[in-house]
């Protein structure tokens, strides 16, 4: 089993996090989310993994490819980094990995998150991963015939198809049908939404009778602006907790303070006069004085205080005084 991770470019809607770190590297309770997408599939698998695939721009440098390979190797499994350098779409950057496209494979998009318990359905050519939603036209949806099989795919219906939102993991039984499938969609230069699209390879496969059917999470969970990555922080903190996971490092100083669980506290944390939590995540070297935190995501070595922080997310190495609540700070900033 392979597992193709397209991780596209630094992305806009989490600036300005992302101005200094990829998207998929930041932390979710700890751990960053290409981290805990690939390990979390992997563990719902069950199945060995024969290599990991990174689809991500050239600008992330060596030190993001050291860690993504790593990230295979800890499953046992070759990591392999391939570029896409302008942003031409789903089906595009899928086909930047072109040459680890062969045998059964699991695509997934690395802004998201799942928690789920499944097996994977032998008979079908692909299962495309659903989420049940309050407002299907908002999202791509797939529909569905009697026997419970995928027919079609539409994005954001107008009118009522269902209520089952594609969350961007895919199976393929052959992940090479789809790739010769997508080689006919760069050929022809079938493009939608300025594009080049999964959708239309997985199209064509349908048409060619091919079977793909629905596979159900349990949670899906977004990371694609700062208030749902920080909602997205809350719930896999409240997950971790009630799994029994140890969130708090041994080594955090407490002078006067309290942490409220679900929290996450990295190594060499100190707090002083501060409360901490409900669902909160403080990285390694942060030190918070005379503060409340809760709801909150805050990376690595920034220092806080005279704070009261609701719905915060705060970059590496920021320093934050002052009386402000809802916030989003990058990497590097002042604040006082």
């Amino acid at each position: 089993m392979k597992i193709i991770v397209p991780m596209a470019g630094r992305g806009s809607r989490l600036r300005p996090h992302t101005l200094t770190i990829p998207k998929p590297l930041i932390p979710v309770a700890g751990k960053p989310i290409v981290h805990r997408l690939v390990e979390d599939i992997a563990g719902v698998l069950n199945q060995d993994i024969e290599e990991v695939a990174f689809i991500i721009h050239e600008t992330f440098g060596k030190k993001v490819e050291e860690e993504l390979i790593a990230i295979a190797q800890k499953l046992g499994a070759k990591g392999t980094i391939y570029y896409q350098n302008e942003a031409l779409g789903t089906g595009h950057a899928i086909m930047c990995a072109k040459d680890s496209l062969s045998g059964p494979a699991v695509i997934a998009y690395a802004d998201t998150l799942i928690r789920a318990d499944f097996d994977l359905d032998q008979n079908a050519d692909s299962v495309i991963w659903v989420k049940q939603v309050d407002e299907p036209e908002a999202f791509g949806v797939v529909k569905l015939n009697e026997v419970n099989e995928i027919v079609e795919l539409v994005e954001k219906p107008v009118t009522f198809v269902s209520d089952l939102a594609v969350i961007g993991i895919y199976y393929f039984k052959d992940v090479a049908v789809l790739k010769n499938e997508l080689q006919l969609v760069l050929d022809n230069n079938i493009i939608h939404g300025g594009e080049y699209q999964i959708n239309d390879g997985i199209k064509q496969m349908m048409v060619k009778g091919m079977t793909f059917v629905p596979g159900k999470v349990d949670e899906w969970m977004d990371c694609g602006n700062k208030n749902v990555t920080v909602e997205t922080n809350s719930r896999m903190l409240g997950f971790l907790h009630n799994d029994g996971e140890h969130l708090v490092d041994f080594d955090v100083k407490l002078e006067n303070s309290t942490i409220i669980p679900p929290c996450y506290i990295g190594k060499n944390v100190v707090l002083t006069n501060a409360t901490v939590g409900p669902n909160v995540s403080l990285g390694d070297g942060c030190h918070v004085s005379n503060s409340t935190i809760q709801n909150s995501l805050v990376q690595t070595h920034s220092h806080i205080k005279n704070a009261n922080l609701d719905n915060a997310m705060i970059g590496n190495h920021a320093s934050f005084d002052g009386n402000f609540t809802s916030i989003s700070i990058g990497d590097y900033s002042v604040l006082e």
